[in-house]
């Protein structure tokens, strides 16, 4: 099994309880086949840039997004596990990190 691009939903996140990850609609990273995405939780939306590992069991990634005028960006990692679900880590640069699970959505 690899990593699908496609939607994947947040189902727990380490800083951030699921009512704000769910804030606005349910949090959520997708993955286009293009090696490009977009996520959202609580008020924060991005556009991600990523990257398969070889063995298509990681995703590297960066993103950026414009909050009220404001540039943030961050980076960040998943990883898939037996059960097909996905963890790692979410980094705000100069800011915020948190452990997250995902889970994919058919």
């Amino acid at each position: 099994m690899s990593f699908s691009t496609g939607y994947w939903r947040i189902t727990w996140m380490e800083e951030w309880d699921q009512d704000f990850v769910d804030l606005i609609q349910p949090g959520h990273f997708l993955f286009d086949k293009d090696g490009l995405g977009f996520f959202m939780f609580g008020a924060v939306e991005g556009q991600l840039d990523y990257r398969l590992s070889d063995d298509g069991q990681r995703v590297d990634f960066s993103w950026s997004s414009n909050d009220d005028g404001d540039i943030k960006s961050g980076r960040g990692w998943f990883e898939l596990t037996a059960s097909g679900t996905a963890k790692g880590r979410f980094f705000i640069h100069c800011g915020d990190e948190s452990a997250v699970e995902l889970e994919f959505q058919k």
